[in-house]
């Protein structure tokens, strides 16, 4: 059964493929045409894009770490406004939202315009974090899918889901199929920051983990059938 309302994270990595940084078109077509298919078959879709092809935070004692977040937020406006143009281009409408003003290249956030965007079938892109420093992406992705009223979190990542540790170093690692969000806390296993994993328990919005580079990997999790890791609230 497909969900309503999902909001989809990625990671700013993820798209940009083995190259590590800028994009991979092919991949970034694939995450378009996943999304158009959803989009076709009536699930709304909003989307958060994390900057780590661009990005990794503070990465020197020299920068402030305000002036890092916020080239860090930039970062996330550029993927927005690079993979909208190819949703565009696969024949998607779409709109990117900014918690603050990016000139005529976004539109300041709103819930009602989102929301109308949203049942009028438009992928909404929701870049630049909170607006804030000290919060991550991941707090944005609870942030606007909690205000958005979305039923899940698809988060696409390189691993496909939560394991008891890390499946590179340990080759008999666990993988869980569900997961309560209350363990991620106690364990701070790290799937998602602590910020972002209190905002959801307390909201009770779940998350369902998976791999982007499973085929049809992103339509799969918003039928429910991804094989990932559901994170329960």
């Amino acid at each position: 059964m497909a969900y309503r309302r999902v909001l989809l994270k990625l990671s700013g990595e993820a798209l940009a493929g083995e190259k590590k940084t800028g994009f991979d078109e092919a991949t970034c077509l694939s995450v378009g045409k996943q999304v158009k298919q959803l989009i076709e078959s009536g699930v709304e879709v909003a989307v958060v894009i994390g900057g780590g092809n661009f990005w990794r935070g503070r990465t020197s004692e020299t920068i402030d770490r305000v002036k890092a977040d916020q080239i860090g937020m930039l970062a996330t406006v550029m993927n927005s406004i690079y993979v909208s143009d190819l949703f565009r281009y696969l024949g998607m409408q779409t709109r990117i939202f900014t918690p603050f003003t990016c000139g005529s290249m976004t539109e300041l956030f709103s819930k009602d315009k989102a929301l109308s965007d949203l049942h009028e079938g438009k992928v909404v892109f929701l870049a630049g974090g909170t607006g804030h420093p000290y919060f991550s992406t991941d707090t944005a992705t609870a942030l606007r899918a909690i205000e958005l009223e979305c039923d899940i979190v698809l988060m696409a990542r390189a691993i496909d889901g939560v394991y008891d540790s890390d499946p590179k170093l340990n080759p008999a690692a666990k993988k869980f199929d569900t997961l309560p969000i209350s363990e991620i806390i106690e364990r701070k296993l790290g799937i998602i920051d602590l910020a972002s994993a209190v905002l959801c328990m307390e909201n009770k919005l779940p998350l369902l983990i998976f791999s982007l580079h499973m085929e049809n990997g992103i339509v799969r999790a918003a039928m429910g059938e991804s094989g990932g890791t559901v994170v329960t609230v």
